[in-house]
């Protein structure tokens, strides 16, 4: 296959993004494939338009998000509850500590999806597919065929709730630390989400649902050669009820907040939470999810990330805002709609930074 469209420069009138989009995305290699053949030029379809890149610089250094020490439950839960509270409805992004999860544990996960996104081209071309038929898909930009830019990364994407992915369908090199994690994830997920009903006056079990449906991302983000040309990741909300994310220690995540975009710094052994526009939907607006979007890296290492989506398992039911959280003074923001046309709207529109709350607005 050539490469000139994947790391030259060509004229407007000669360049024919769609068959340059093709071209990558038939060698299964992702980005990763990219940096291994020595390119020192992105490909022009993963450079972003200016009023992105324009965007890239304005961020506040001073700033960081809420942490939470969740070891203060015991004695101080509604402390706790006040703090999360607080965070979701604001920023609606936080980290939290002392969680519980094994330190040795976080840094088995990151080493694991470290080492399938590292492995001999073949063995991850194997996974490379654009269909979650297994439950188990390696793909470069979920959005590739669909957005104005391609982002620099790659996902390994997991299925794991409420049907798991084929056992040997996850990859060897990283099955047992995902099958472990998802584990973890589960019992977090379920405090924080009776932590965060609770803030909202709800039982504790009012969103245990949420964390039936899982979907797992293993994001990889090599070194950029431009990386004031594109972007790891664009700016969007999460479309799910909260997200649980792993990151490791190179950065770049950032939020947007009335004061701008905030780096989400890295904190040892901790956890990155964020959430999602169902949360804030059914919530009627008493949380909210945020916009969020990471750097393309410029660091001489890659950028690994773990990030558990938790959703409701059944999509067919129908939500809403609660009623529990309507009232003549405060009635329902949004129409009600299952959460398949959620998320079939959300995949319409790509990862482009509209906020997907404005589609069911009333």
């Amino acid at each position: 296959m050539s490469t000139t469209p994947l790391s030259s420069p060509l004229s407007a009138a000669s360049y024919d993004r769609i068959e340059a989009v093709k071209q990558f995305d038939n060698t299964k290699l992702g980005v990763k494939g990219l940096i291994d053949s020595g390119i020192k030029t992105i490909p022009s379809f993963f450079v972003h338009p200016p009023e992105t890149l324009s965007d890239l610089n304005s961020r506040s250094q001073s700033l960081n998000i809420p942490t939470v020490d969740l070891s203060a439950i015991s004695s101080s839960r509604s402390a706790v509850i006040h703090q999360l509270h607080h965070a979701a409805s604001t920023v609606g992004f936080f980290q939290v500590t002392n969680h519980g999860v094994p330190p040795e544990l976080l840094r088995r996960t990151i080493a694991a999806m470290k080492a399938f996104h590292e492995q001999p081209p073949e063995q991850r071309s194997k996974v490379y597919r654009r269909e979650m038929g297994t439950g188990v898909s390696y793909i470069s930009n979920v959005d590739l065929f669909q957005s104005k830019a391609a982002s620099w990364r790659d996902t390994l994407q997991i299925r794991l709730g409420p049907v798991t992915a084929d056992r040997e369908e996850v990859p060897e090199v990283c099955r047992e630390q995902v099958l472990e994690w998802d584990r973890e994830v589960v019992r977090v997920g379920e405090v924080l989400l009776g932590l965060l009903s609770e803030g909202l006056g709800l039982s504790a079990e009012r969103f245990r649902e949420f964390v039936e449906g899982r979907v797992l991302v293993g994001h990889y983000y090599p070194f950029c050669p431009q990386p004031d040309l594109t972007v790891g990741l664009n700016s969007h909300a999460d479309p799910g009820a909260l997200t649980v994310l792993l990151q490791d220690h190179v950065g770049g995540l950032q939020v947007r907040t009335e004061d701008g975009w905030v780096d989400v710094k890295p904190v040892p052994d901790a956890l990155v939470i964020n959430i999602g526009d169902l949360l804030q939907i059914i919530s009627n607006d008493e949380y909210k999810s945020a916009d969020h979007r990471v750097l393309a890296n410029s660091s001489g290492e890659p950028r690994v990330s773990v990030a558990v989506f938790l959703n409701p398992s059944n999509r067919e039911k129908t939500f809403g805002p609660l009623p529990e959280l309507t009232s003549t003074e405060k009635p329902a923001l949004y129409r009600n709609f299952t959460f398949n046309e959620f998320l079939t709207r959300f995949f319409k529109k790509g990862l482009d930074g509209k906020t997907l709350t404005n589609f069911f607005r009333l």
